[in-house]
């Protein structure tokens, strides 16, 4: 039997992945199955902040494994920084 070391709810900035299409996306903060269980499981759940134009500031809650996985893909976290930008060195387009 494999553990779930996703079961532990973390801040945004520390998800477990962001899944997005675009319009809508999702941080999984918390997963309450493993893997091989959420396969089996067509009603799996993750806890989210789900950021959309309904809730451009975002609302917390749980989503079905297969919303979040239909339709979207895996991002990097907009919510931390990459190299390069805490000291300023990034620069956006061409001069």
């Amino acid at each position: 039997m494999s553990t779930n070391h996703c079961v532990k709810k973390v801040p945004p900035e520390n998800v477990y992945g962001v899944w997005s299409n675009g319009t809508w996306t999702y941080y999984v903060l918390k997963k309450y199955q493993t893997p091989e269980h959420e396969g089996k499981n067509p009603y799996a759940r993750w806890h989210c902040l789900v950021i959309s134009p309904i809730t451009p500031k975002g609302e917390y809650g749980d989503v079905y494994v297969s919303t979040v996985k239909t339709g979207t893909h895996v991002i990097a976290n907009p919510l931390v920084q990459t190299s390069g930008e805490a000291n300023g060195t990034t620069t956006k387009g061409s001069a």
